[in-house]
């Protein structure tokens, strides 16, 4: 039996829409080779995810550290920030919202730049 966007398993219906037809696809494509249901959405949901939403590895990775002016975040790579507050609060959930918005990982340093947190990493 295929799966359509409209008829699907129940265990499909949280995921988002670009997973859920990913899903899908891939779920049926595994069903055509022979994988049994349950083997088959499992597989589909992992690969939906990987391929909807990027691998760690594809993430921009971005570091909440120490500046001149206060704490800045910026590109691992970068050279220069891309946003700068007085303190590392202020900044913080300003970071975490522009990480998010950029599927992205934020890398949170102390005051002396060693690492303290790694936030968003699957």
């Amino acid at each position: 039996m295929s799966w359509t966007k409209n008829d699907y398993p129940a265990s499909l219906k949280n995921l988002p829409v670009g997973v859920r037809n990913k899903a899908i696809e891939v779920a049926n494509a595994l069903l055509d080779e022979g994988y049994e249901e349950g083997r088959a959405i499992a597989i589909a949901t992992d690969r939906a995810h990987q391929s909807e939403e990027g691998s760690k590895a594809d993430k921009t990775e971005y570091h909440l550290a120490p500046h001149d002016n206060g704490w800045q975040l910026k590109k691992a790579d970068g050279q220069r920030a891309i946003m700068v507050e007085e303190t590392k609060d202020q900044l913080l959930g300003k970071a975490k919202d522009y990480v998010t918005d950029h599927l992205g990982t934020l890398v949170v340093h102390k005051q002396d730049g060693s690492i303290e947190d790694h936030l968003y990493q699957r």
